[in-house]
């Protein structure tokens, strides 16, 4: 038996699991089945060598030909909506019969299905390989090209949204946006203290590798590497909604170029996440304070 041979047995030993991992993040087995076989296709070429965990390996080829088809149906979508039939209702997701509405019925409920379909796809993958499958963030980071950190928080937002869990109270959010207002003011005024007094001694600073080359900043820790990094910039951000959450939006004359995500606590902020990936950036909803809440232009 030659190596293509021995690993598509391994590969068959753990195509029922695959399936189910794309079946519940695309909702429609005859997706899942194409997505499995392309997972294949993918390991088939690149071998296993050095593989110490091949059902998390094949697990993650999986969530990202997953992750790969949702942003394509979010992109189809977008593209359905400027188009000059646009008006035409859009149908679902998928194209589920009778025998795919049972399967998923008993692993997750139709209920909960249709709520994890209204995820972004970050999001859905998030969730669903983390609450679902087990695996870690430090696993789901790379396949959705976020920090650990970040990455729990998607799956965290995905979790309040799939089970209703009531809204974060508005003087908390209040609270956020005057801390978020503060950082603006400090950054753009070169105010060390300022800048100071709003971060936490921990705080830690986690960049993609887009926004790394937009602004050459790396991974960075404490409150005075920060604020110093920081210091005289953030002169084309805003503060707003980022999803759900208060965070920064840099966009220079209307023109959306990053986003930093902030997590707050006591009062502080204990991380700031730079996102510049075009493909994350299409997934955020964003509401810029003031002005109407206008969307931002993308792109």
């Amino acid at each position: 038996m030659n190596e293509t041979e021995l690993l598509a047995g391994q590969f068959e030993q753990h195509r029922a699991h695959l399936h189910a991992v794309a079946t519940r993040m695309l909702g429609a087995r005859d997706e899942a089945d194409d997505a499995v076989q392309e997972a294949w296709l993918r390991v088939s070429r690149a071998g296993a060598h050095d593989v110490d965990n091949l059902g998390g390996w094949l697990t993650t080829v999986v969530a990202r030909v997953c992750l790969d088809v949702l942003r394509s149906r979010n992109s189809r979508r977008e593209d359905s909506l400027s188009s000059d039939d646009s008006a035409r209702p859009i149908e679902a997701q998928g194209s589920r019969s009778a025998e795919d509405e049972a399967v998923l019925a008993d692993s997750v409920g139709m209920a909960m299905q249709v709520l994890i379909e209204r995820l972004p796809p970050a999001e859905r993958v998030a969730f669903v390989l983390h609450d679902m499958f087990d695996l870690s963030f430090d696993e789901i980071a790379p396949i959705v090209g976020r920090s650990a950190v970040a990455t729990r928080q998607l799956a965290s937002r995905a979790r309040r949204r799939v089970r209703g869990s009531p809204p974060q109270p508005s003087a908390d959010r209040e609270r956020q946006r005057e801390i978020a207002e503060a950082f603006l003011a400090a950054s753009r005024n070169a105010d060390i203290d300022a800048l100071m007094a709003v971060l936490a001694p921990d705080v830690v600073f986690h960049a993609d590798a887009a926004a790394i080359k937009l602004s050459g900043d790396v991974d960075l820790r404490g409150a005075a590497a920060i604020a110093k990094a920081f210091a005289g910039r953030a002169q084309a951000a805003r503060a707003g909604f980022i999803n759900d959450a208060v965070g920064l939006i840099v966009a220079p004359r209307g023109r959306l170029l990053l986003i930093l995500t902030l997590v707050f606590d006591g009062g502080r902020i204990k991380e700031i996440e730079a996102v510049a990936d075009p493909a994350s950036l299409r997934e955020l909803e964003l509401r810029p304070f003031g002005d109407g809440e206008e969307m931002m232009a993308r792109g």
